[in-house]
């Protein structure tokens, strides 16, 4: 479960930042996790819950944006979403291709008070 990491990062991040701009509650963090990196929103969600209990990020809403995947083929260089495991390029049938998006993991935003 590589949630863990994931989401005391995620926590640490939060506090810094709210430390930073001298802010007393995080009251939302906006999250980029895209759909190849693996991560579940919703074990990042309970585990966030417990973490940040007693410090000024407890009861902050997560709100989750999920970059959808897309692929770049490296021999005619088309991008294109791939539908479930099928990574064959649509344009010329080759399977040599790249991740352009859909690894994505950072905080996006925060709201403060």
């Amino acid at each position: 479960m590589h949630e863990l990491p994931v989401t005391m990062s995620i926590l640490s991040i939060a506090l810094e930042h709210a430390k930073n701009v001298q802010a007393s509650k995080i009251i939302q963090i906006k999250l980029s996790i895209g759909e190849l990196s693996g991560i579940v929103p919703e074990f990042v969600q309970s585990q966030f819950n417990m973490l940040s209990k007693d410090t000024i990020a407890a009861g902050a809403n997560l709100e989750f944006h999920r970059p959808p995947s897309k692929l770049r083929c490296r021999n005619c260089a088309k991008i294109f979403s791939p539908e479930g495991r099928n990574w064959i390029c649509p344009n010329c049938g080759e399977q040599k291709v790249e991740i352009v998006s859909g690894r994505e993991c950072y905080v996006e935003s925060m709201e403060v008070a």
